[in-house]
């Protein structure tokens, strides 16, 4: 392989991770609604790329359970299952505390000032009004979770938190019922304040608490088959 060909190559996985990174962004900010058509042309246009790096970008999504790649179809944003939403909030109780433990040890005085940074910009967030501050307020939320992985120091662990992060935001974008922020910020603050004073077991019991509040919020019944008109609208 020349240094030419193999610049080039990793140009282009530079181009396919950006794509890749603001749909990503797009999906966990919720600016991309579950079911939305991720066409390779329009895409393509939009960066400004080829098809090629956009169908990469798309299927490293899909390892991801972000995009659903169905053939014959083309791309879409996806629309997870409600059982699929049950499992990923099971997979956060199970390993969130886990998180915790591991993140405890390397939590000091400058950890603590960090957080407390993320919660400052997030009660920010929570008290402006609109469409674009309620997409960074979701984002902040999120960025907690994944700043507390971050200290564990565990790259797996943390690469884990950051996938259920991202589909937990379209499992809330497709089922939430809420229009207040399904992260709350309060919680965030008593298991920081329990971590600051090293109570880790009350921070775990904080913490799964939390991801069962966020749960509830959710409309997760099945939706009930071959439905009559006349019922659903009966007046």
């Amino acid at each position: 392989m020349t240094l030419t060909t193999a610049a080039a190559e990793s140009a282009a996985e530079i181009d396919a991770q950006h794509i890749r990174d603001a749909i990503r962004d797009a999906i966990v900010e919720r600016r991309l609604a579950p079911g939305t058509k991720l066409s390779e042309t329009d895409v393509g246009s939009l960066f400004n790329v080829s098809r090629t790096l956009v169908r990469a970008a798309l299927q490293a999504l899909s390892y991801e359970g972000l995009v659903s790649v169905e053939k014959n179809r083309g791309a879409f944003v996806a629309s997870p299952s409600v059982t699929e939403a049950q499992q990923i909030f099971a997979t956060r109780r199970l390993l969130e505390p886990v998180i915790l433990r591991e993140a405890a040890p390397h939590i000091g005085k400058a950890e603590v000032k960090d957080l407390r940074k993320l919660l400052a910009e997030e009660e920010r967030l929570t008290n402006q009004r609109g469409a674009p501050a309620r997409r960074a307020e979701i984002k902040a939320s999120g960025d907690f979770h994944l700043a507390v992985a971050a200290i564990s120091g565990n790259a797996i662990l943390t690469r884990f938190m950051d996938e259920l992060v991202a589909r937990s935001s379209l499992v809330i974008a497709l089922y939430g019922q809420s229009v207040i922020s399904s992260c709350g910020h309060i919680e965030h603050q008593q298991i920081v304040d329990a971590l600051e004073k090293r109570n880790v077991e009350t921070a775990c019991a904080l913490m799964l608490r939390h991801i069962d509040h966020i749960e509830a919020d959710l409309d997760l019944r099945p939706a009930k088959k071959g439905s009559d008109l006349k019922d659903v609208f009966r007046m």
